[in-house]
């Protein structure tokens, strides 16, 4: 049987990605330390799947493959908190009518939704 054990995501600079992911999902390092080239963020209250950041020199997706939803009760309050921490808006053109979920990047460029829960 397999579990979800990490999401990874590529950075040009892993402390920053590192200091903005913990600051938005109020994760931890695992090993305590983030590391130039590696580190892996776990929640600080025990069990969640964790986010793993990884050196890369890889461009940014403009429609990646594979993103995070982070679902929000209040997601204008969670987006404007996202973007006050260093996320920007994604000039999302795939948006439809009644949009539940706003796009953002992450400080290296890495797309993510805000799903509205309610």
């Amino acid at each position: 049987m397999l579990s979800m054990g990490s999401v990874v995501m590529g950075a040009a600079d892993v402390h920053r990605a590192a200091a903005f992911w913990m600051r938005a999902l109020g994760y931890v390092p695992r090993d305590g330390d983030v590391e130039d080239d590696w580190t892996v963020l776990v929640p600080a209250e025990g069990r969640g799947t964790a986010v793993s950041l990884g050196l890369s020199e890889t461009p940014v997706q403009e429609h990646p493959r594979v993103h995070l939803d982070l679902y929000a009760t209040d997601q204008a309050a969670e987006v404007e908190r996202l973007i006050a921490l260093g996320a920007e808006r994604v000039d999302w053109d795939l948006y439809g009518g009644d949009c539940y979920f706003v796009v953002l990047a992450d400080t290296e460029g890495n797309r993510f939704c805000v799903i509205d829960k309610s």
